[in-house]
C-alpha cells in the first residue's frame, strides 16, 4: 500500500475566510465547502466538499436538473448566472424562482 495517502478529501479542515453557520456555504481560497459546524472568521473548522446539499440562493433563480450552479461569494449564495461567481456543483432537483434554497451535488474541484 501506498504510503504518501493522507485522506479522501471529502472533508477538509480548513480557515473560515468569514463566519460562516453550520450548514452553509464558504469560498475558501478556490476550494468551495459546506461547513460542518459554525465556525468564526478566522478559525479552522470541517467544510464537505462534496455530497448533495440544500443551499440558500439569490431569490428569483430557478433551476432544472441538471443546470450549473455557482456561488455568489458576495452575497453568500448560490446563483445560476456565471458572470462573476464560481462553479460549484449541479443542480439534482428544480426550483422553482420563488424558494429560497436549491438542491446540488458538489462538484469537489477547485474553482
Amino acid at each position: 500500500m501506498a504510503t504518501n495517502y493522507v485522506q479522501e478529501g471529502e472533508t477538509l479542515t480548513l480557515t473560515a475566510p468569514y463566519t460562516v453557520a453550520s450548514g452553509d456555504g464558504a469560498l475558501i481560497g478556490s476550494i468551495f465547502g459546506v461547513a460542518l459546524a459554525d465556525i468564526t472568521s478566522g478559525d479552522d473548522g470541517e467544510f464537505a466538499t462534496c455530497g448533495v446539499w440544500d443551499l440558500l440562493c439569490v431569490t428569483g433563480d430557478a433551476f432544472v436538473v441538471g443546470a450549473k450552479v455557482y456561488w455568489d461569494n458576495g452575497a453568500k449564495k448560490c446563483d445560476s448566472s456565471s458572470s462573476t461567481t464560481s462553479l460549484i456543483g449541479v443542480a439534482v432537483q428544480a426550483k422553482s424562482g420563488g424558494t429560497t434554497t436549491v438542491r446540488v451535488r458538489l462538484d469537489g474541484v477547485a474553482i
